[in-house]
Order: C-alpha cells, then structure tokens, then sequence
C-alpha cells in the first residue's frame, strides 16, 4: 500500500439538476487502501458525488481513475474496472436468493476459477450470510440485506468500494457491526470511499474526510481531526 498512490481524482466536479446546482466544482482525491469519507447534511452532494463517480449520472470536470479519465466511460465498464457501489437502500434483488444475488455480482469475472474461494471469503465475513444462502433477499432484515449488499460489491472484485449511507435504518448494535466489518474489508485492502449520516461513526473508521455544504467542500482533515473540529462536532456530531 503506498500512500501516494492517488486511486481516485475527482477534478472540479460539477453536478446540475436543471437549474439545481447539486455540486459546485469540487477537488478530492482517495489514495489506494484508504477510507476516506464524505459527510455533510442531506441535500449537500455525497450521493450525487457517488453517483457520478460510478458513472451514473452527467457531470461536468473529471473523474480519473487509476490515471484513466472516466468520463465518458459507461457504468458496466466502471464496474468492470474496478470500482463497486452499495447504494443507498441497498438495490439487492428481493426475488433471489442470498446466492443468486451474490451469482449476479460476477457476471463481468474472467476468473470463473475463483468463485468459490471469494463465496466461501463472503461467508467467512458475514456468516449470516451462510446461514440463509437459500433465503430470499426480500425477506432478510435490514441488517442482512445491508452485509449482503456489501458481499455483492465483493464479489464483483471491487478494489475500490463506493458506500451509500451504510448505517441507515439500521438499529445501533447492527451499525457498529457493519463498520466493524468495513474496516476489516478496508485491512484486506479494499479502498473505502464513504457517503454516510452518521458522521461520528464515519470518522472513526476514515483515514480522512471532507465535509460537504451545499455543493462545495467546507472542510479536510483526518478522520482524528475532523472529529476534533469544533465546527464540525457543532453541525454534525451533536455538540
């Protein structure tokens, strides 16, 4: 793992909603096995950040990814390349199975031979997930359905992993579990680029963050750092 290896460069990003401006020219990057986290009030950008990223939705500016332009590259081919999202609500499909849904996450492999060494990784991580491999993900709790999320971005090879808002709706103890395992996930070296509410748990966990206002970045630093900060505590960590 270098610490100088810029994996994602997100250049001047700009992002419009017809006369909407939901982000403002922004300038960040992710360095190969960080965590780096993007937090900010609802309606400030994040989403829209990992939403463009993954190739989603037009922006304007650049998005470069391992020394590669994005821009003008299809969302399939994003995936293939390496870069995995688990949006927000999860968008696993309810009618399949654990397995199935898991399946699905490999169509772009070229490694069919190591399938089976990443399910049986998947499960050794989210055991619950073993436990109802025959299940459908429609009828999991919340708490699964986000892990299985997660074991989905996995499966495709991701190297880099963007996350929607992990923790939402989920009860506090199945929160500090689901960041427990993304930062063992991070230690394998899978690189985190983080969307989440929960400022004082994304923090923690991230390497660095950047705050975002209303489209535009307000604030940088370490996680340490920015946990410190007495405008930051004030607007997102509750005092």
């Amino acid at each position: 793992m270098s610490a100088d290896n810029i994996v994602l460069d997100v250049k001047d990003l700009a992002i419009s909603y017809g006369n909407i401006k939901a982000v403002q020219g922004i300038n960040f990057n992710v360095k190969e096995g960080e965590i780096v986290t993007l937090i900010g009030a609802n309606g400030a950008g994040k989403s829209s950040t990992l939403r463009a990223i993954s190739g989603l939705i037009p922006y304007k500016g650049d998005i470069v990814y391992r020394g590669e332009s994005l821009k003008s590259t299809p969302a399939d081919r994003i995936v293939a390349l390496g870069i995995a999202q688990v949006p927000e609500g999860r968008g696993i499909f309810g009618n399949l199975t654990v397995m199935e849904n898991l399946k699905l996450a490999t169509w772009s492999r070229k490694d069919k031979s190591q399938l089976e060494g990443d399910y049986q990784r998947i499960f050794k991580i989210f055991p619950r997930l073993e436990e109802r491999r025959g299940q459908l993900g429609g009828t999991l709790s919340g708490g699964e359905q986000q892990m299985l999320a997660v074991g989905r971005a996995l499966m495709s090879k991701g190297r880099v992993m963007l996350l929607d808002e992990p923790s939402m709706g989920l009860a506090p103890v199945l929160v500090r579990e689901i960041f427990k395992i993304l930062r063992e996930i991070n230690k394998t070296g899978t690189t985190i680029l983080l969307v989440e509410q929960n400022a004082n748990m994304a923090l923690r966990i991230a390497h660095r963050g950047y705050v975002l206002e209303t489209g535009t970045i307000s604030q940088t630093g370490s996680g340490e750092e920015l946990l410190g900060n007495p405008k930051v505590k004030e607007a997102y960590l509750g005092g």
